[in-house]
């Protein structure tokens, strides 16, 4: 059984996601922490939630999802594994940290991996990598289909989609993705997206204004 805790950070109000399996192990998703007090407030929380990071995975490699990578590989020794097809923009990020005006240390190296429809176990739970690019080349959501999750990081969000004008970006992509690899999940099935409030596939399905063919 796992438990994901939603922290969101940053200028652009990133969602973070800690699942921690009952051990108090953490896989770490997306770190947002952008500011000085957002690492504290980082440390303080797994602190007081018991919680050991133990894995880092990346659904996409935007920089408002890579701010707090460094930090975990410095106080937890943790690699970030991002999909090959987003090496490109993680290797980029403090380039396009630059344009938004943002100071940004350059990011540890990542380890690719993160392959479409492979699966990994944390928690006891099996979660698999669903490919679905359009929001970034290499985007992937985490789903575990016994708990009825998905981390879904930009590609869908509550009433809409992520966006498809940055570098790499393609919207008939992203609606390609979005209804192959996202939609085909069960109705019931929560959404955790990268920036937002929860969902569910079947409410999406209904009522997306992006979706309605």
């Amino acid at each position: 059984m796992t438990h994901i805790h939603q922290l969101t950070y940053g200028p652009f109000a990133e969602n973070t996601y800690l699942i921690a399996d009952d051990d108090g192990n953490a896989l770490v998703i997306d770190p947002g922490m952008y500011f000085p007090e957002e690492n504290a407030r980082m440390f303080e929380y797994l602190n007081a939630q018991q919680l050991r990071p133990v894995r880092l995975v990346l659904t996409h490699a935007h920089l408002d999802h890579v701010f707090g990578v460094n930090w975990f590989h410095k106080n937890h020794n943790l690699t970030p594994e991002v999909n090959a097809e987003d090496k490109l923009v993680y290797d980029n990020a403090q380039a396009v940290a630059m344009q938004y005006g943002l100071s940004m240390e350059p990011l540890v190296a990542a380890n690719v991996g993160l392959e479409a429809d492979s699966v990994f176990e944390f928690g006891g739970s099996t979660f698999r990598i669903l490919f679905a690019p359009g929001h970034s080349p290499g985007s992937v959501c985490f789903y575990n289909a016994e708990e009825k999750y998905v981390i879904g990081g930009d590609v869908l969000f509550q009433g809409s989609i992520g966006r498809t004008d940055l570098p790499g970006g393609d919207y008939d992509t992203l609606i390609t993705s979005i209804k192959t690899q996202v939609l085909t999940l069960p109705d019931d099935v929560l959404v955790y997206s990268g920036h937002g409030p929860l969902t569910t596939i079947g409410q999406e399905r209904i009522s997306n204004p992006y979706l309605q063919d």
